[in-house]
């Protein structure tokens, strides 16, 4: 095989399959789910809710009326953990959290009354299941880890409030649950990512879903996949909350000259602005000045201006859900389990696609080692 024709490094651009599941045009910037542009989905006052935007994936059209309240009643239910996860938690040693989540995970195919079932409909409720579940496990994790007790969710609330009322044992503004269940759509699904990519290789298999997921959160896990936002808001603090923008800027331009990366820019799919970080811009400036917090969004702002002009490269979605998450009081080492509480959904959704349709995926590659035959020699003349 010539040079020109080796695939690139990292499958870059290789199209390894189909989906109807999300639509991303990198060049005009456009994320779409099942037909429904992201701006749309996310738009403050006429977007959908999480829950509207599971439905969406799982279903490929949005709910209606009867079938969102049904979703929601179920999803209530899943949020109240078996008591064998609960005492597993508390015996955990002091992980990190992505560790917590990839243990917890595999422990609740064992509580699963459809955990052997493979029929679609079954697929479906362990998906809705897992989804009220990861969050629970998420929020319930970081009241322990800050030395609380578990929270029970209030069946009253939606899936963004109540992560943050079992979190915080706070009841959130109307702000505030709509700029986390915001940030829940926006991450929900973005094609075939590594974790998603790790989740319908192993569904592949005719493994359990369970597995599946499994093996998504540990391909997260992976710095190179998730935490990017965590290194954001890690960045914000090391300059300091009173270092004001003039300070950030020199500090930043100091970091490019050393040729030190700055997280949250650049993305490996799009060439314009994450149209993701459009609204979560939006909410990193609302929540701050709601929470007396305004500097972050201005250090985040003047530095995003100077990675521009100086390195040509854009905000992704990482980059202003750091102070978002901030301002909604949630630790920075959730920032990486709180990726799966949304991105649980379409996992989900691309593993029920994949059973549906079902082909071993193998892909081959070019053998570049040593030249054919080579020849075993006897052990005194190696």
């Amino acid at each position: 095989m010539s040079t020109d024709a080796r695939p690139k490094a990292g499958l870059e651009d290789v199209v390894a399959g189909t989906s109807a599941i999300c639509f991303i045009d990198g060049d005009r910037g456009i994320l779409a789910y099942q037909g429904y542009d992201i701006h749309e989905l996310a738009d403050a006052e006429r977007g959908v809710s999480f829950e509207e935007c599971c439905f969406l994936l799982w279903h490929g059209r949005l709910p209606r009326r009867a079938e969102l309240g049904d979703l929601q009643t179920q999803l209530a239910a899943a949020r109240r953990l078996p008591d064998p996860i609960l005492r597993a938690m508390r015996m955990l040693p002091a992980v990190d959290g992505m560790d917590a989540l990839r243990t917890l995970t595999s422990m609740l195919a064992h509580y699963d009354a459809d955990a052997a079932a493979r029929t679609p409909e079954a697929q479906v409720r362990k998906a809705i299941r897992l989804t009220g579940q990861i969050g629970a496990i998420v929020a319930t994790w970081g009241r322990l880890a800050a030395g609380g007790g578990p929270i029970d969710p209030d069946p009253a609330l939606g899936h963004a409030a109540n992560f943050l009322y079992m979190l915080t044992g706070r009841r959130p503004s109307a702000l505030e649950a709509r700029a986390f269940d915001v940030s829940l759509v926006l991450h929900a699904d973005h094609e075939l990512n590594a974790s998603t990519f790790a989740a319908r290789v192993a569904a592949a298999t005719l493994t359990d879903l369970h597995s599946a997921i499994v093996g998504a959160i540990g391909a997260l896990k992976g710095p190179l996949h998730g935490g990017a936002n965590a290194d954001v808001m890690r960045l914000l603090l090391e300059i300091g909350r009173d270092a004001g923008p003039e300070r950030a800027e020199a500090a930043v331009r100091a970091k490019l000259a050393r040729k030190e990366k700055i997280a949250g820019f650049g993305h490996r799919v799009y060439h314009t602005e994450d149209p993701r970080a459009t609204h979560l811009r939006r909410f990193s400036k609302m929540l701050g000045e709601r929470a007396g917090q305004p500097e972050w969004f201005a250090m985040s702002e003047r530095i995003e201006a100077l990675v521009k002009a100086e390195k040509r490269l854009n905000p992704n979605v990482d980059f202003y859900s750091a102070s978002t998450f901030y301002a909604l009081g949630i630790p920075i080492d959730l920032y990486t389990p709180i990726f799966a509480v949304s991105r649980i959904s379409g996992w989900t959704a691309h593993v029920l696609e994949q059973y549906a349709n079902n082909r071993l995926i193998r892909p081959r590659t070019e053998y570049i080692g040593p030249a054919y035959p080579q020849h075993v020699l006897a052990l005194d003349q190696r």
